[in-house]
């Protein structure tokens, strides 16, 4: 029997059978336990096969997992190893604000990147559109949006572009994630009143946002537009995330998620060993002169480059 990963925790699992029983379910044996150096072996959004518990129904032990999709990641530096966030995607909404917290375009350009190694379409979601877009925000929206990356800007406070982001994810499996305090829980709430997730306020001393999202959630949602018309989708919530760190990559391989400054790399005359930073003729410098390349994004790139080449062998 097959069923579908809604959460986990302590690793125990609540899983939706095909006959819509959610079971409380741990691993059985210790192979999937390990599988590829994951910290928690299943997220929400996996399928698995399952067993029932003949003697508590509503219990049963996990088998298998059914081959992935995808799965978005990221390295955990806490426990130094990659973390399953999600699985089985159609589309990850990275949700970013103008202002409270300050937008951070690089965090945003970190979960292109990560997404991209996996082959996952991103929509980035501007929440807080009611608080004003200033000028420079405006600028990074559109380069995101001349290289190909969908933006939906909307307020979960007014409702102003909740039915257009519900058009683009009707029918789908998203996962939702972002910055402590970019407002992911109240957007949901937005779309389904019937959620209630649990919110919290910015922490003004650090204007940063405070965790209410502890573990990831699978949650079959359904949106109302004004003239009564339902549009079903599902969401999985993640854990709101400070800095977000790559998993599943070279720092020579970064540069190819950038799209860019992929071709730019390719076509480089110093090959993979030009460092793109002081060689004179590297095209991926003349391409930031030519202004193809936007100087934040270079930045970014080379942020995340540095990053990488910084963690040891036995940690990656």
């Amino acid at each position: 029997m097959q069923g579908l990963v809604l959460s986990g925790a302590n690793n125990f699992f609540a899983v939706k059978t095909e006959g819509s029983d959610v079971l409380r379910c741990s691993i059985k044996g210790k192979k999937l336990k390990d599988i590829q150096g994951y910290y928690n072996p299943l997220a929400p959004g996996d399928m698995v096969e399952i067993e029932r518990d003949m003697l508590r129904p509503d219990q049963g032990q996990i088998t298998a997992l059914v081959p992935r999709r995808n799965g978005f990641v990221r390295w955990n530096q806490k426990t130094r190893r990659p973390q399953l966030l999600a699985a089985n995607l159609d589309v990850l909404l990275c949700v970013t604000t103008p202002a409270n917290p300050p937008f951070r375009p690089r965090f945003t350009d970190r979960v292109l990147v990560q997404a991209a190694a996996e082959s996952i379409p991103v929509l980035i979601v501007l929440n807080k559109i009611d608080l004003g877009v200033s000028e420079q925000v405006r600028e990074r929206i559109q380069d995101w949006q001349r290289i190909g990356v969908q933006v939906c800007e909307v307020s979960a406070q007014t409702g102003e572009g909740l039915e257009q982001l519900v058009q683009l994810i009707a029918g789908k499996t998203c996962a939702v994630t972002g910055q402590s305090g970019v407002g992911k829980s109240s957007l949901l709430n937005s779309l389904d009143p019937e959620l209630a997730l649990k919110t919290a306020d910015i922490s003004f001393k650090y204007d940063r946002g405070i965790h209410t999202t502890t573990q990831g959630l699978f949650l079959p949602m359904s949106f109302t537009a004004q003239d009564g018309t339902k549009t079903s989708f599902n969401i999985i919530d993640t854990p709101g995330i400070r800095h977000f760190a790559l998993w599943g990559m070279k720092p020579d391989e970064v540069i190819f998620y950038f799209p860019e400054m992929e071709a730019a790399a390719v076509q480089c005359a110093f090959g993979l060993s030009c460092s793109h930073i002081h060689e004179q003729g590297c095209r991926i410098l003349e391409s930031c002169e030519a202004g193809l390349i936007h100087p934040d994004r270079y930045e970014s790139w080379r942020s995340m480059r540095d990053e990488l080449e910084a963690l040891t062998a036995d940690e990656y």
